[in-house]
């Protein structure tokens, strides 16, 4: 196959580009970013399919700036919306499969009851990147035809989305992403700890916001194994809204104080809510996903992968 990434070279992208480049299933990757693929030109999806022709796209290329989105909607609305649309189109008409990588801030992370969303949970984000990522999968879905409720649950393995006609369109949301490139949120607990270690001062962690960190290596390996049952049996297992996340819930603070600990940092720490700074983005309290059956099995532990990454964690930086 050949295999085109948007976003190629972001957290996930890069991720993607290197795992996909090494299978024994796919003949060419196509690396695609800016300025060849741009976010912000609504022709861009429609000349890079056409040129190149590929099996599948991975659209990992999102403006993941969540207060940016918050300050600019209308742009975060033409860049996780509108592009997603274009570039599901023109894979729709070309008779490309497409992987829409989307978030668990579709939800807005209000519910009581500690379960963890499903896919055939109703979303109602409460945030314009929210907005904006939700738009996007509409997008998606009407282009190739996949607005009933058998999409939502075909990843599931329940209802009649498995024994049906499979589109050629996944939907893989996930959360709290960390890995390299860039400065994720392990890195900034680093950096602030070493800033209060200088100074003298503790650590307020946020304790009231909950989800699944999920390593952007894990993330990367999962959705490949999507693309190769895309190749397999016409592409049963594929198709449908996937929440892939790595195995456990942590808050904020939980996670930094596993950062701390595997950096051996003994600094003061105080648990805080989430109100304690103002932002301009206001993200789901409660915003864990039910991870969905995947090929080859669930992902590791968010405390394992946070393990293996963190030896790979520049200290210098």
């Amino acid at each position: 196959m050949r295999v085109a990434v948007t976003g190629a070279g972001g957290r996930l992208g890069t991720a993607l580009v290197s795992q996909l480049g090494e299978t024994d299933f796919v003949r060419q990757v196509l690396a695609w970013d800016l300025p060849e693929h741009d976010l912000d030109d609504p022709a861009s999806a429609q000349r890079l399919v056409s040129r190149s022709r590929p099996d599948v796209v991975i659209h990992a290329a999102a403006w993941t700036d969540v207060n940016g989105c918050a300050e600019q909607p209308l742009l975060a609305m033409r860049r996780n919306g509108a592009a997603t649309g274009e570039l599901a189109q023109a894979c729709a008409s070309s008779g490309a499969a497409l992987v829409v990588v989307s978030t668990n801030e579709v939800f807005d992370g209000r519910r009581t009851d500690k379960l963890p969303y499903l896919p055939t949970d109703a979303t109602h984000p409460n945030n314009p990147y929210g907005e904006s990522k939700l738009a996007g999968e509409a997008s998606a879905r009407a282009a190739f035809g996949a607005a009933d409720a058998d999409f939502a649950a075909a990843a599931m393995g329940t209802g009649g989305g498995r024994d049906s006609t499979v589109p050629a369109l996944a939907i893989v949301r996930t959360a709290w992403l960390f890995g390299l490139p860039g400065t994720d949120f392990p890195r900034k607990i680093l950096a602030a700890a070493d800033e209060a270690r200088r100074s003298g001062t503790g650590m307020k962690l946020v304790a009231d916001e909950i989800g699944c960190p999920t390593y952007a290596t894990d993330l990367a390996a999962a959705i490949v194994r999507l693309v190769r049952e895309w190749g397999r049996a016409g592409g049963r297992g594929f198709g449908g809204i996937h929440h892939v996340v790595n195995g456990g819930v942590a808050s904020r603070a939980a996670w930094a104080r596993e950062v701390l600990r595997l950096a051996a940092i003994d600094v003061p720490t105080d648990d805080v809510p989430m109100n304690t700074w103002t932002r301009p983005s206001t993200p789901p309290l409660w915003g864990v996903l039910a991870a969905t059956p995947l090929p080859g099995g669930p992902l590791r532990s968010w405390q394992e992968a946070l393990a293996t990454y963190f030896a790979l964690i520049p200290r210098d930086a």
